[in-house]
């Protein structure tokens, strides 16, 4: 859950002597789980985070290698943008930083359900100012 969308929460439902439990309705119960994902000791892992807020926007990646060595990476980007793009121009520079150190094999996590399941090909992309991103994370997947 984005720190934010919990601190909008608090806000809106203040604690007082009347307080009566939340009774909260998740449409997409699997966001809000776990899984176990066993490492294949051959593959490098990279996640990734994009965020935008008042004080501005930053992307991070880290890529980790096989042996556990951390390759981590941010920046702050100097444009307007939504957390979308932001989330795409993080996986996008893990992608590259990928593909810079010969990675033939990367198994890519974010916490962006929309960026990954449109990468996946299961949602479709229909923001026309993502379309370009989602086609370069197909182009930089091949």
């Amino acid at each position: 859950m984005k720190a934010q969308a919990l601190a909008d929460h608090l806000a809106e439902n203040p604690v007082d002597d009347e307080y009566q439990p939340l009774n909260t309705y998740f449409p997409d119960e699997e966001v809000n789980s776990v899984e176990a994902i066993f490492e294949d000791i051959s593959s490098w892992n990279m996640f990734f985070d994009g965020a935008v807020n008042a004080k501005g926007i930053g992307i991070g990646a880290i890529l980790i290698s096989p042996t556990g060595q951390h390759y981590p990476t941010t920046a702050r980007l100097r444009l307007f943008c939504t957390n979308n793009t932001a989330e795409y121009k993080a996986c996008i520079m893990g992608m590259n930083m990928a593909i810079d150190q010969d990675v033939e094999e990367l198994l890519i996590m974010g916490d962006s359900d929309l960026i990954i399941r449109q990468a996946q090909g299961e949602w479709e992309t229909r923001d026309i100012k993502l379309i370009p991103y989602r086609q370069h994370v197909e182009e930089l997947g091949k």
